[in-house]
């Protein structure tokens, strides 16, 4: 623990560097922007910005995608409270009360208790992430190829089973990215596949022209199919921007208990925003003293729902720094930003790189607070973005993304694959196919047929050790886990059928 705190305080030292708090500040406001606009999360902001950033020094790189991440997590509430348009999926809880609460003239009492939720929660969390994910580290230290197989094998699962409605079109996706990952030269053999004869495709598709192309260009041209010329009604700020003593009587127990539910859930494979939001709609209410106020203007079923929303992004941070597995369309993309800078998050990253690992976790206490300075008092400010015009948005992004692609190797290959790409991902998000299991397999797929290939060599091409729970307990209780995430949901389905 001493340790962890020594390490932590280190990690301080570095985000308080006058450049890096710069970057936090950066990230948390665009982040923050990101969230009030509806239709645009933070997993495509951090798409955008990967070719952007490729010039960054990952440690100042990492601290703003950490503050994009937090910041989207609290503007999300803004867009559904006044708009009844939840800016990321995590927000979609706080539309039923906190619109209703915005209709009787209570908005601003809302979005304070939306913000001071979010940051007890992201407090909270990110001190349980510091003390969590060291252990993971040392758990995951024990891990050989076949145990990195069979890691590999479970976020392969995970993604593609939770990220989606359809378990058939996740592995479909899931599929495309392997494919994808396999393009270039084999390391072991040096045979180029699936090239095509095309020089610049020896090195492999660049994960950012994937995640840009995916994420950046699918995402504005889908919204942007659905734009309908309406005007949408956004509810004006009234009265005082403060919480009376009853709302702060009635928020205080919501903002704790949501932070419980969201970390834990957050950091399993299974975890994400969604799920823990919703829970803690339905533990407020069974709890209320009041609860035919739900879906009428509770101030309760904002406050427990934004925090857990926030504590889930702690906990999707963990898993994502101490094991390199990620549980959320966001936590794809900052995979893939690692991926950038020839990273890979795990073990071996706390130790090689515990300057940017312990960096990045101390700018996120930093950055609850730069978010909590920015919600209060700024509310009125990022209401205004909601005027900006949706055509120039989108026109916006893919300029912007297309400039950004073409920056980072000056090559007409990338424009042409990353319109390739992105016109496929449209397609993907028109017959809602999940977009997170490509990246995933783009960039773990060449890891877990290096460990797979390595963990055969070292048993002489003895199968047995994936699955001899003698030799490779491990290894065999993480590939069980993945069975277990495929056949479960099937199983209950065919029960209920």
């Amino acid at each position: 623990m001493m340790e962890t705190l020594q390490l932590l305080f280190q990690g301080f030292a570095v985000s308080l560097d006058p450049m890096n708090l710069l970057w936090a500040a950066v990230g948390v406001t665009i982040g923050t922007a990101i969230g009030v606009l509806p239709g645009i999360g933070p997993s495509l902001t951090v798409a955008l910005l990967l070719p952007v950033t490729s010039a960054l020094e990952p440690t100042a790189a990492f601290i703003m995608f950490g503050g994009i991440f937090y910041g989207a997590m609290y503007g999300g509430s803004t867009t559904s409270i006044l708009l009844n348009t939840p800016g990321e999926s995590g927000a979609i809880v706080t539309a039923i009360d906190g619109h209703a609460m915005a209709r009787k003239g209570r908005g601003a009492q809302a979005l304070a208790t939306a913000a001071i939720g979010s940051f007890v929660a992201g407090t909270i969390a990110t001190l349980a992430m510091t003390f969590v994910a060291p252990a993971m580290v040392s758990f995951a230290l024990l891990f050989g190829p076949a145990e990195y197989f069979g890691l590999m094998v479970l976020a392969f699962v995970t993604v593609t089973a939770v990220l989606g409605t359809n378990l058939a079109l996740g592995m479909a996706s899931l599929m495309l990215g392997l494919t994808l990952g396999l393009v270039g030269i084999d390391n072991q053999t040096g045979a180029a596949r699936l090239t095509f004869g095309i020089p610049e495709l020896l090195d492999g598709i660049d994960v950012v022209i994937v995640a840009v192309g995916l994420f950046a260009i699918g995402e504005a041209l889908y919204q942007a199919s659905r734009y309908r010329y309406e005007k949408e009604e956004i509810y004006a700020l009234k009265g005082s921007l403060w919480m009376s003593r009853e709302d702060w009587r009635r928020s205080w127990k919501p903002w704790l208990r949501g932070t419980i539910i969201g970390y834990p859930i957050g950091s399993l494979p299974a975890g994400g925003s969604e799920i823990p939001t919703f829970l803690s709609y339905v533990v407020e209410k069974r709890l209320a003293k009041n609860p035919e106020e739900f879906g009428h203007g509770a101030i309760e079923a904002v406050a427990g729902p934004e925090a857990a929303n926030n504590a889930s992004a702690a906990g999707v941070l963990t898993p994502l720094l101490a094991l390199g597995l990620p549980t959320s369309a966001t936590a794809a993309i900052m995979l893939a930003a690692f991926q950038q800078y020839g990273l890979q998050p795990g073990p071996l990253l706390f130790e090689n790189d515990p300057q940017l690992v312990w960096g990045m976790i101390a700018s996120l206490y930093i950055g609850n607070v730069f978010l909590l300075l920015l919600n209060l008092p700024m509310a009125g400010v990022w209401v205004k973005l909601l005027l900006v015009p949706k055509p120039w948005l989108y026109g916006g992004i893919l300029a912007f993304a297309t400039l950004g692609a073409y920056s980072l190797n000056n090559n007409i290959v990338d424009l042409v694959l990353l319109w390739i790409i992105g016109i496929g991902g449209f397609g993907m998000r028109l017959l809602n196919v999940p977009v997170a299991p490509c990246i995933v397999g783009l960039i773990l797929g060449p890891m877990a047929e290096q460990h797979f290939r390595r963990a055969l060599a070292i048993s002489q091409g003895d199968l047995s050790v994936f699955y001899n729970p003698m030799t490779h307990p491990l290894a065999v209780s993480l590939l069980a886990l993945a069975a277990a995430f495929l056949l479960v949901p099937l199983v209950l389905r065919l029960r209920r059928a």
